[in-house]
Order: C-alpha cells, then structure tokens, then sequence
C-alpha cells in the first residue's frame, strides 16, 4: 500500500473575518490564511459602507424614554 497526496476543492468552505486591514481565511474554524484587503474602492450593497479598515451598516431606530412603534398601519398592525 502506498500514500498518495491528493488535491480536495474546499473553496466554498472557507470563510473570511476583516481584521485590521486584512481578510482572514477560516475552514471549519481554523485560520488558514490571510491577505490584505485595502476597502478604497470597495462596492457594498446599499445601507453599508466600508471605512477607515471597518465596514458599518446605516439604520434608522427610534431613540428616547416614550419609543414607541411608528410604522403601524390603520388596523394597528405594526
């Protein structure tokens, strides 16, 4: 019997989390690797925007001590 070294595709397994400027490769939650990732340029779907090395999410929340719901139509569902 003889060990044979063989390829396994695991692309769509592996993950990646930004991390000061770079992207961190994870499989199955072992870092397999890291590169960097400048976000200049970077396209986000609409409500997120990349800067400064991190990446936010616009929202619009009601803030105050009498929040209450405001997108209720006239049956009062909200």
């Amino acid at each position: 019997m003889a060990l044979e070294p063989k390829k396994l595709d695991v692309t769509s397994r592996v993950t990646g989390r930004l991390k000061n400027g770079e992207v961190e490769l994870f499989l199955d939650g072992q870092t397999i690797g890291r590169t960097s990732l400048p976000l200049d340029g970077l396209t986000m779907e609409p409500n997120f925007e990349a800067r400064e090395n991190k990446i936010y999410q616009n929202y619009t929340s009601t803030e105050g001590h009498d929040a209450r719901y405001t997108d209720c139509d006239e049956g009062g569902w909200c």
